[in-house]
C-alpha cells in the first residue's frame, strides 16, 4: 500500500513544483530578454562599424580615384577588429570588390529593399547560412560633391539561445538558490501553522471526519441546528429544515432571512440553556433543546437539537378533553348527591311541600343557565363543556357567567375540538385564581371576529405578577404553588401552542384580576409562532 504524504510533504513537493514552473518562466523571459538585448547591440555595432568604414577618408579617396586596391584592405581590418562576420565594399553598380569570401568577389550584391544607392544607411535583418544575422548598409559619399562611390555591408549574427542562456545562467542559480531556500521554508512554516490549526490532522483525516460528521448529521432523525454569534446558520441537517420549512440553503443566512418565526427564533437565539421547550412552528409542535458552545473558553454559538411532538400534542389534548370530563362529571356527581341528601333530609322532617320549592329551585337555576349557555352558544361541544363546568364551578363556589356579547355559531370538528381545549384550561385557570379571592367568579365571553374565534376568560383572582404576561405560556411555569402532586405549567402551555399552531395567538394582562384573549382562526390556516 502506497503511504500518501504528510501535509508538510505535500506543501513542500507543491512549493517545489511552483519553484521549477517560476524558475522555468524566469529563465524564458532571462533569455528572451537577453536575446532581444543582444540583437539590439549586434545591429548597432554593425551600423556603427558600416558607418565607420564609409566615413573612412583612405577609402573614399581610393574610390574617387578609380583605385579599389585599398578596399580589400580596410575591409579586412575592419573585419577583423570588430569582430564582424564579414565586411562587404562594392561599387555603384553593386559589383563587389572586398569580401572575406572570395567568391563573393566579382558579383553584383542583392541590396533588397535598402535605399543605400540613393545615399541613405540601412540596418536590417537577414537570414545567412541558415541562421539569422544583422545586416548594416552604408554609403561612401565622395566629397565635395557627395557622390556615391560605392557601399560598405556589414553582417553579425545573433546570439544563440544557448549562449542567452549561458549568459543568464549566473544569475538564474542565484534566483533558484533564493527561491528554493525560501519556498522550502516557507513550506515548513505553513505546514507547521496548518497542523497546529487543523489539531494535528492530516487533510485525509479532516476529510473523513467532515465525510463522517455530515453522514451522522443527515442520518440522525432529530433535526439539528447551529448558529454563530451572529445568529446566522453554520449547521442544519434535512430533519431541520423539514421541521422548520426553510430552503434547503439556509447555510450562511439569519434566522429572520429564513423566514423563522418569532418564538422559534426566541428559542434558538435564546443566550441560556434550553430543556424541552414545546414551540409551535409551521404547523407543528417542535421540542427545542438548546446547548451554548464554547472554544477555548470562546461562545462561538449554539447547537440546537428539534424533535417533531405533534402526536404528542394530539394525545395530551385528547387526554385533557378527558379529564375535563372527568372532573366535570365528578363535580356534579358531587352536586347532585349533596342536592338529594337534601331532598331526602327534607322528606324525612316531613317538610314534602319545602323539597318540591327546592327541587324547583335547583332546576330553574340550573334550566337558566343552561339556556344563557344554548342561546349564546352554537356549537354544541363547548357549550356542553361550558354547562359541564358549571358544577365544577359551583362545587368550588365560583360564580360562572356568560358574558352578555357571547355568540359562537357551530365550528367544524377541528376547530370546534380547538376551542373546548382552549375554554377549558382557560377555566381551570380561572376557577383556580378566582377560588381563592374574596369576590369569586370568572366570565366567559366567545364570540367570531374577522374570521377567528376570540376567546375571553376574566377572573376575580389576583391577577397576572407583573412581567410574567408572557413567560407563563412556557410549559412548567406556574404562578400557583407546585408543591402538590398535580403537575403545574401544562394548561396554559397547551393553550399556547393549540392557538400558535392554527396561526393564532393568547395573551394576558391584568386589570382588576386576570383576563386571558386567545384567538384562533376560524379556517385552518398554518401558523409560526
Amino acid at each position: 500500500m502506497t503511504r500518501r504524504l504528510s501535509l508538510a510533504g505535500q506543501l513542500l513537493a507543491l512549493q517545489v513544483v511552483i519553484i521549477l514552473v517560476v524558475l522555468v518562466g524566469v529563465t524564458a523571459v532571462t533569455v528572451a530578454q537577453s536575446t532581444l538585448r543582444a540583437q539590439e547591440f549586434e545591429g548597432r555595432r554593425a551600423q556603427a562599424v558600416a558607418e565607420t568604414l564609409a566615413g573612412s577618408r583612405a577609402l573614399r579617396n581610393s574610390l574617387a580615384d578609380g583605385g579599389v586596391a585599398y578596399a580589400p584592405i580596410a575591409a579586412e581590418t575592419a573585419r577583423s577588429n570588430s569582430g564582424s562576420a564579414s565586411v562587404v565594399v562594392a561599387l555603384p553598380d553593386r559589383t563587389v570588390i572586398a569580401s572575406a569570401d572570395p567568391g563573393e568577389l566579382g558579383r553584383r550584391y542583392d541590396v533588397g529593399d535598402s535605399p543605400v544607392l540613393e545615399g541613405d544607411g540601412w540596418l536590417g535583418e537577414r537570414e545567412v547560412d541558415g541562421g539569422h544575422a544583422a545586416v548594416a548598409m552604408a554609403p561612401i559619399l565622395t566629397a565635395p560633391k557627395e557622390e556615391i562611390a560605392g557601399f560598405v555591408v556589414v553582417t553579425r549574427f545573433y546570439p544563440s539561445v544557448l549562449d542567452g542562456l549561458a549568459a543568464a545562467a549566473p544569475n538564474l542559480l542565484t534566483y533558484l538558490g533564493l527561491a528554493s531556500a525560501l519556498g522550502i521554508g516557507g513550506s515548513l512554516l505553513l505546514a507547521r501553522r496548518v497542523k497546529r490549526q487543523t489539531l494535528g490532522m492530516e487533510p485525509t483525516e479532516i476529510a473523513g471526519l467532515v465525510e463522517h460528521r455530515d453522514a451522522m448529521l443527515h442520518g440522525i432523525r432529530e433535526g439539528v441546528v447551529g448558529l454563530d454569534l451572529l445568529g446566522r446558520v453554520t449547521l442544519i441537517n434535512d430533519e431541520a429544515i423539514r421541521l422548520l420549512h426553510i430552503p434547503g440553503d439556509a447555510l450562511g443566512r439569519t434566522l429572520e432571512d429564513l423566514g423563522v418565526g418569532e418564538e422559534m427564533r426566541d428559542a434558538l437565539l435564546r443566550g441560556e440553556v434550553e430543556r424541552d421547550r414545546a414551540v409551535a412552528s409551521a404547523g407543528r409542535v417542535l421540542v427545542v433543546n438548546r446547548l451554548p458552545i464554547a472554544s477555548r473558553g470562546r461562545s462561538i454559538g449554539s447547537v440546537t437539537t428539534l424533535r417533531d411532538r405533534t402526536e404528542l400534542l394530539e394525545l395530551r389534548r385528547e387526554l385533557d378533553l378527558t379529564r375535563h370530563v372527568t372532573d366535570t362529571l365528578r363535580a356534579q356527581a358531587h352536586e347532585f348527591s349533596n342536592r338529594l341528601h337534601t331532598i331526602a333530609g327534607l322528606i324525612e322532617l316531613g317538610e314534602s311541600e319545602e323539597a318540591v320549592r327546592f327541587v324547583h329551585r335547583v332546576s330553574s337555576s340550573r334550566s337558566e343557565f343552561s339556556e344563557t349557555v344554548t342561546a349564546a352558544v352554537r356549537d354544541p361541544s363547548v357549550a356542553a363543556l361550558l354547562i359541564a363546568k358549571a358544577s365544577q364551578a359551583a362545587e368550588l363556589g365560583v360564580d360562572l357567567r356568560i358574558a352578555p356579547e357571547s355568540a359562537l355559531p357551530a365550528l367544524d370538528d377541528e376547530l370546534s375540538t380547538d376551542v373546548a381545549t382552549v375554554v377549558g384550561n382557560l377555566l381551570d385557570n380561572a376557577m383556580d385564581a378566582a377560588a381563592e379571592a374574596p369576590q369569586r367568579w370568572v366570565e366567559v365571553s366567545l364570540g367570531v371576529v374577522d374570521g377567528e374565534v376570540d376567546v375571553v376568560v376574566r377572573d376575580s383572582g389576583a391577577g397576572v405578577p407583573p412581567g410574567m404576561e408572557r413567560e407563563i405560556f412556557r410549559r412548567g411555569i406556574s404562578t400557583k404553588d407546585t408543591a402538590g402532586s398535580r403537575e403545574r405549567g401544562i394548561g396554559l402551555s397547551l393553550v399556547h401552542l393549540v392557538c400558535t399552531r392554527r396561526g393564532g395567538d393568547v395573551t394576558a394582562s391584568s386589570a382588576g384580576g386576570s383576563t386571558f384573549t386567545a384567538t384562533l382562526p376560524a379556517a385552518n390556516q398554518v401558523g409560526v409562532s
